[in-house]
This record gives structure tokens, sequence and C-alpha cells, in this order.
């Protein structure tokens, strides 16, 4: 009898002994839970969403074409599609600009007011907290910065309590990618991966956030290494330090469109002039002629009229459907760019890794120096970071390659404000290059903590895949990260540390304990669901609204049903969803072959 035939007997008489002695029902060819026997079980490959497998060049041969074609392809594949991607990459960095504009006439004026009331700044964590929320309201790191040097150099804060709200900004600048991604929510993977690419970015920022600056408060190393560097080196003012590269090429169009004076939000903080005033520039100075001009820009003749508010309210509307559009066929273009061999050897490129375990290694600190180079030359970690993120999207850049870039944006964007510090004068100077010096290597801190090691660079990445998730599964949960993450959590625990450190460690500190407990079940959960008893190996016994989104998700769902667009894209996502679950029960009733 041959081998299988043996072990097709055997599994026969340990279902008979199973049965009481009685032979077992016969096989109708239905597979359950309890006949899981495939007689030859074959290996099937996952389906692995954030990477994209797609690469089949659908496209003729040049050979194959005629004359016509090879003309067209010619001038729209080779000249006119670059010349449109040009352009529309053009466009949406100064959408970008037009939003930090329309950021700043809308929120500008409130961050400036709390920036005035200095005596906040004495508890930490207000002050980190204010630098989350003044950032994302005026769409710039540089911005607050620059105020928090203004103050500085007033003698209105110190450089040590100036440090958690540098802290802050860096959290706050990171908003603007993960705003660009939901421009990519039209399809479920492209979202996924566009969302997770962008939020890597925000991981990162609040894991250095929650570890360093409880070290900051306890060992004050940030002030005391940026205060030895600043003593050491004999620093000079240099007036040609605001040096514009990309905003060269920008300006003109920005400028044309809408003036803003963030000059005003900064003598709104130092108390220097009224909390109402014009955020709108009207008078401009011009070459060869003393004193200053009336200024030349679309909004000119409504600056008057209308309330700043309202013209931040109409810009940003302009700003986001533009921003929108051009995303939208910068994608397309991409994707038509991005196929057959190109895609090959581009996405070999960018995501290779240089052979050998030292070259492996030493690939990521490459890209953390090639992101420190590019942001320094467009000037800006939000433009450049923004840029990156539709390229995640369609599966040129994996969030594995986009995590070191995204790290050596951070250590360019502090280049240009060592840059900007520069151009101070007298007291300002030192305490404007050690808060930079600060910011820099508060940066850097946050690389060696959370890169070197593999284990800990994978939990940034692990995080954003996780919210790239659950952004896939209710595409909803992107507006509501961005006002948990940008808003409400952070005016809650501003709010809580300006009512007292009583209240703030009363309520705070069970809550994180909560969170904690938390997060050690569910990692226990995957790894070892064994040592926890059996009630807590699963979320089950809570009512369903605790541990899942699905109630939530047809409120919403209810809500919306009456837009035709919505209900189409919740029709779909319906249908992409009954097919993973029933891809889910599929894999709990397939064998897996014995290794």
């Amino acid at each position: 009898m041959t081998e299988n035939g043996s072990a097709a007997n055997g599994y026969a008489h340990e279902d008979v002994e199973r049965n009481g002695g009685n032979s077992p029902p016969p096989y109708d060819g239905t597979l359950t839970k309890e006949t899981e026997v495939e007689e030859k079980p074959q290996e099937t490959e996952e389906f692995d969403p954030w990477t994209v497998t797609d690469l089949v060049d659908k496209t003729k041969p040049w050979a194959e074409l005629t004359t016509s074609e090879r003309v067209q392809r010619v001038l729209w594949g080779y000249i006119f599609r670059q010349l449109l991607l040009l352009g529309l990459l053009y466009m949406f960095i100064c959408s970008l600009d037009f939003l930090s504009s329309a950021f700043r006439l809308l929120g500008g004026k409130a961050a400036g007011k709390v920036f005035s009331d200095s005596k906040i700044f004495n508890n930490p964590i207000a002050g980190l907290m204010i630098g989350v929320l003044a950032t994302v309201l005026v769409q710039s790191s540089s911005t607050s910065t620059s105020i928090v040097v203004s103050m500085v150099g007033s003698n209105l804060l110190s450089v040590r309590i100036a440090i958690p709200i540098i802290m802050g900004a860096n959290i706050g600048t990171s908003v603007t990618n993960t705003i660009v991604s939901i421009g990519q929510s039209g399809e479920k993977n492209q979202f996924r991966r566009a969302f997770g690419g962008a939020t890597v970015h925000d991981m990162f920022n609040w894991l250095c956030v929650i570890f360093l600056l409880p070290l900051e408060l306890a060992s004050g190393y940030l002030f005391r290494l940026s205060d030895a560097i600043i003593k050491s080196f004999h620093i000079q003012t240099y007036e040609e330090g605001n040096v514009k590269l990309l905003k060269a090429i920008t300006e003109p169009f920005t400028k044309f469109i809408i003036k803003v004076d963030t000059k005003v939000i900064t003598k709104i903080a130092l108390n220097q002039t009224d909390p109402d005033t014009s955020l709108i520039k009207t008078e401009c100075k011009k070459d060869g002629i003393n004193g200053t001009v009336p200024c030349k820009f679309l909004f000119m003749n409504v600056a008057g009229k209308w309330d700043d508010w309202v013209i931040g309210l109409v810009l940003l509307l302009i700003a986001l459907f533009v921003l929108c559009t051009c995303l939208v066929l910068i994608v397309k273009i991409l994707n038509s760019i991005f196929k057959g061999h190109i895609a090959v050897l581009l996405k070999r490129f960018v995501n290779a890794d240089f052979p050998g375990k030292c070259g492996k290694y030493g690939t990521g600190y490459l890209a953390i120096l090639l992101g420190a180079l590019l942001t320094i030359l467009v000037q800006s970690s939000s433009i450049f970071t923004s840029a990156l993120t539709p390229l995640v999207g369609i599966g040129v850049i994996t969030i594995e390659r986009m995590y070191p870039l995204t790290l050596g944006s951070n250590i360019g964007t502090t280049f240009t404000a060592i840059l900007a510090s520069l151009t101070q004068e007298g007291d300002k100077l030192s305490d404007a290059m050690q808060i930079s010096m600060c910011h820099l290597f508060f940066n850097i801190s946050g690389i060696i903590l959370w890169y070197p090691i593999p284990f800990m660079r994978k939990i940034p990445i692990y995080l954003a895949k996780q919210l790239g998730n659950t952004t896939a599964k209710y595409r909803w949960f992107a507006a509501l990260y961005l006002l948990l993450a940008f808003f409400a959590l952070p005016a809650f625990v501003f709010g809580l540390s300006v009512a007292g450190w009583q209240v703030l460690a009363g309520i705070g500190t069970p809550l994180l304990v909560i969170i904690i407990i938390i997060v050690i079940i569910n990692i226990l959960q995957k790894k070892k669901p064994e040592w926890l008893p059996g009630r807590l190996r699963n979320w089950e016994f809570l009512p369903l609204c605790c541990h899942s989104f699905k109630p939530l998700d047809r409120i919403i769902t209810k809500v919306f049903r009456k837009c035709k667009c919505c209900s189409k894209c919740s029709s779909n996502d319906s249908i992409e969803s009954s097919s993973d679950d029933s891809t889910d029960q599929h894999e709990m009733y397939r064998v897996k072959p014995d290794v």
C-alpha cells in the first residue's frame, strides 16, 4: 500500500475512534472547520496592500506603432506630459502656500493672543500644546518659531521655557502632509499607503516628545548642549541669512494673489499692537522710493471691506480646491508614467539597499542625508513630505523608505531656521541661535532614539500602518484623526495644564495608566495570549462601540447616504469590506501545509 493510502487509513481509523467506534459520515465535499483536509495543499500568496506588484506595461512597443502614434507618444508622453507635471507641481506648492496664508488669516490673531500671555508658558506641558496649536493655526513652524525667538529676545520668555514650544512646533508642522494624503481617498489602497506615509512623520514627532520632553525637564540636556555651543563660538550677524531658493520661483505668483504680514502676529504676541490689527499687508516698500506705496494683489480690493477671517475662509476654499485638483491630476500622470519598466527601475533605485550587511544598514542613513539636503533646497519640510506623499500612495516609494526621508526633512528644516536666526541683531542673535540649536539637537536625539536600533525603528512604521489600515476601512477616520491629534487632544491637555498641576495630574495620570494597560494587553493578545486570562484574550466582552468603529461607521454612513458621491464611495467600501471578510473566512477554513 502506498504512503498516501496508509495516511488515509490512519485518518479514517482516528475518525472511527473519535466517533465512539462508529464509522464517520460520508464526506460530501464541503469543507468545514472540523474537516480541514485537502489532498494537495497549495501555498497561496497573501496580498500585501503596502506593496504594489502590478508593474505590467500594457503600452504598445515602439516597433508596432504607426507614424501618427509615434508622433503622439513623443508629443504627449515625452514632452507635454512632463511639462504638465511640472506645472501641476508648481501649482501644488503654491496651493500649500495659500493654505498656510489662509490658516494665518483664520487663526493667526488667536495664536498671537495665546503667545501674549507669557505666564502660561511656565508650565512646560502648556507650552508644548501651545506650540502644536499655534503651528497648526499658522501652518508654519518657521512662523511660530520666529514668534518664540522674538519673545525670548524681548525677555518675555527664557530659552529653557521656550524649548517645549519648539517641540510642539515640530509636531504641528506635520499636519500639512496629513491633509495632503486625504486627496488620495478615492482609491482604497492608495489612500492606505498615502495616509500611512504621511502619519509616519506624526508618529515619529509624537514619540520623540513623549520620551525626550521628560528627559529635558529632568536634565536640561538640550539647553546645556546648545548653550555650550553658542558660548564656544563667536557668532556674528549674517544679513544674507534669508536665502530664497524655491520661494524665489513661487513668490511672484503667491504674492500676486495675497500678501500676509506675519510680523503682525509677532507684534500681537509681544503686545506691541492692537489684537484686532489686520494681517493683510496693504503698504509695501518699493525700490528707489522712500517710504511705502499701496500693495497690489488680487485680494487688495476687499482687504479693508472684509474681515480677515472671511478672506481667510475664501482663500482656504480656493487653496483646498487647487490642492485637491492638482493632487488628483498629479497622481493620474504619475500612474501613467511610473509603469512597466520605468516603475520597476524607479522602485529598485528608490527602495533598494546597498549590498552586504553594512550596505543595507547604511542605506537608511543615506536616505536621511538625502531628505535633509532636499528639504534645505525647498526650504520647507511640509513641502518636501507633501510632495513625497502621492509617491507613497501610488507605491513608488515604500513607507519603510519614506521614514528615513522624513527624518532627514526634520533635520533640513532646522537648517533654514539656523540661517534665519543669523539675521537677528544684538541680544536676539545668541538667543535665536540657541533656540535653533535646541530644535536641531532635538531632532537628532529623536533619530538616535528611533532609528539605529531595528526594533525601535519599526514602532513608528507599525503605528503609521495601523492608522493607514484603519483609514482604508473607515475613510472618515482621517478627518477624525486630524481633529483629535492636532486640535482636540492638544486643546484638552492645554486646558488641564492651565487649570494647574493638581488637575493635570489628577485627570491625566489615570488616563495615561489606562492607555498603557490597554497597549500592554493588546500586545499580549497578539504575541502571548496564553499569558492572559481567557476573558482578556479579546475585547468581545465589552460593548461593540468600545472596541470597534462599526457602530460609528453606521451612523456616519446614514448621515452621508443622501449624497450620491458619498453613497457611491460607501457602497464601494461595503463591497471591498465584504470581499475582505469573505477572504478572512476562507482563511479560517483553509488547511495550511505542515512545515
